[in-house]
């Protein structure tokens, strides 16, 4: 299974793919499509003495191509899961595996410029004098006390003003720290509009769709954005606490609204002015900037649903992580192409637009029906008392379904974790509690239960993350296991990915050389399920979007929009009898 359709809806490649399944006992087979050709045939026999192959014709509508696991039948799940969030407004913000050596050029140049000595240009030769008290002006036309704007001044004269571009202000920790520069640009930096489109302030760190020529013309264009009508969005501006941020001084915070407008439009101008000074002659920074936005940020839904309907067309159950409102409007849609056609696309009832980072579960229509009950909120119930959870609205779905095949009802869950990965066992714990309790309580109760989850956990122990064989030993006592089984291996990893130098948090930012030991490299994603209710055959990863997984390469690519990969699993039904 998890083939491509023999005959592919409209528009859609039905040329063969390739991916390896890892058996959870170690063998390997190959996916999507049939074997090649290979000429020798002892070469075939001892291939096929380790695969066991069927593949069957026909396409959506009439039976689909499938390869069977040794040991499968049609009665067994296959299963997805998928955190699909990725590049956020910024297209530069993460390295990325890219064709075109321009790209290349352009980041090794920024890394090369913000890592080398500072040349002790100072932030009033970028951000001038004249700029400042047009700031200023602003500053006062928003509302904001004389007292608040005299202690900014000051901060501008004795302070600001003096530092130097790179060792001065990009690289100084503690403006990372305060988020002075990271919260104000988070606010404003794209803003997503009721009537839909977004507006994207004048910076290079997004998908601005004009071009900035230089400082000056960056300047008209960044005040008209922040302070003018109808955008105005100087107005979104929070304050920055100490509660949450305790290296702000007491000065700081008071004053934070103004300060951090004055600390974004400083670090605004330096980005400007740095790509004047960096960008290669034969580079356009601006072009590469469109077509990643293109690519992983404007098409990215489209993108998302071709990788979903073309490559993982047979799988019964997705559980995605991370979905944006808009993703789900577009999946849920029931015309050629688009995923309402052949699934069932459950969202939860309390998703926050704000955040817009859901947890959703697709099933096929042609295995379960339209009915299902959402059990959210009896997850949540169970979290200990007095006891917080780092979760949010939207993070978590539970719900209930009957697989129409077997006459079972499932418990199907989907959740993402926060960074560190700290919610992922008291959530795991939840949710087995939660399952009992409905098992107990309820007239017609659930049998089995499957999770698909973005755990966050991490490959070596690491203070205040969630190590994955730590994760392990924790869904293993509660009578869970994987489809890994119950000792995952922590180098199966399912990112790779680092932040860059052009971004406004540099203290996390990673050397391009440096990815591998540096970066985000790490076993994150799981398909959970009951001891005695499935019995995995096989799993595999996909980073591509085309059914295989490339070790050692950094990702989103241009092609494959997210910096999760794939995690696909073939599960058994064990026999209650």
């Amino acid at each position: 299974r998890f083939s491509s359709p023999s005959r592919a809806p409209h528009g859609m490649s039905r040329r063969p793919r390739k991916a390896k399944l890892n058996m959870a006992s170690g063998a390997s087979v190959s996916l999507y499509g049939g074997l090649r050709r290979l000429g020798l045939g002892l070469v075939l026999v001892l291939v096929l003495a380790v695969v066991a192959m069927k593949v069957s014709s026909g396409g959506p509508s009439g039976g689909e191509e499938s390869t069977v696991v040794e040991g499968s039948s049609s009665v067994d799940l296959h299963v997805t899961t998928w955190n699909i969030a990725a590049i956020n407004n910024n297209p530069f913000e993460y390295w990325l595996t890219y064709d075109d050596p321009s790209y290349v050029q352009l980041m090794d140049a920024v890394q090369a410029f913000v890592t080398s000595a500072d040349s002790g240009t100072t932030v009033a030769q970028v951000f001038t004098p004249d700029m400042y008290q047009q700031l200023r002006l602003r500053m006062q036309g928003m509302g904001w006390s004389e007292e608040d704007l005299q202690q900014v001044d000051q901060q501008w004269t004795e302070d600001y003003s003096g530092r130097t571009l790179i060792d001065g202000f990009l690289r100084d920790d503690l403006i990372g720290l305060k988020r002075l520069t990271s919260m104000p640009d988070r606010v404003t930096n794209t803003v997503f509009k009721a009537e839909g489109g977004a507006d994207y302030r004048p910076t290079v760190i997004n998908c601005y769709q004009g071009r900035l020529e230089s400082v000056a013309d960056w300047w008209t264009k960044w005040q008209a954005y922040m302070f003018e009508q109808p955008s105005d969005y100087a107005n979104k501006l929070l304050p920055i606490s100490r509660a949450k941020y305790p290296k702000l001084t007491e000065l700081e915070e008071k004053i934070s609204l103004p300060l951090q407008t004055l600390t974004l439009a400083i670090f605004d101008a330096i980005l400007v002015n740095l790509m004047e000074e960096v960008t290669p002659s034969d580079v356009d920074w601006q072009n590469i900037r469109s077509e990643i936005c293109d690519n992983l940020n404007l098409k990215k839904n489209e993108n998302l649903i071709n990788i979903l309907m073309t490559q993982y067309y047979a799988a019964d159950i997705m559980f995605l992580q991370e979905v944006a409102g808009s993703f789900i409007a577009e999946a849920k849609k029931e015309t050629e192409g688009h995923l309402g056609r052949r699934y069932h696309v459950i969202a939860p009832a309390s998703m926050d637009p704000k955040r817009d980072q859901n947890s959703v579960v697709l099933l096929k229509k042609t295995r379960f029906s339209a009915a299902y009950e959402e059990v959210t909120d009896k997850v949540t119930a169970q979290f200990p008392e007095g006891v917080k959870v780092p979760v949010a609205p939207g993070d978590i779905l539970s719900a209930l379904a009957v697989d129409r095949v077997t006459n079972q009802k499932l418990m199907l869950s989907s959740f993402h974790g926060d960074t560190n990965g700290l919610a992922s066992i008291p959530v795991v714990t939840a949710v087995k509690a939660a399952f009992d309790a409905i098992q107990n309580e309820s007239e017609n109760p659930p049998d089995r239960l499957i999770f698909g989850l973005d755990a966050n956990t991490y490959r070596v122990p690491k203070p205040g993350c969630q190590y994955v064989l730590e994760f392990a030993d924790a869904y293993a006592e509660l009578g869970l296991t994987s489809c890994f089984g119950d000792r995952p291996n922590p180098e199966y990893v399912t990112t790779y990915n680092a932040r860059t130098f052009l971004q406004p948090q540099l203290n996390k930012a990673v050397k391009r050389s440096e990815t591998a030991e540096l970066g985000d490299v790490n076993p994150k994603d799981f398909v959970l399920f009951g001891q005695d209710h499935f019995k995995p055959l096989a799993y595999e990863k996909d980073n591509t979007g085309m059914g295989r997984y490339i070790e050692d390469m950094v990702f989103p690519t241009l092609k494959f929009p997210s910096d999760h990969g794939v995690l696909s699993a073939v599960l058994k039904y064990i026999s209650d009898e």
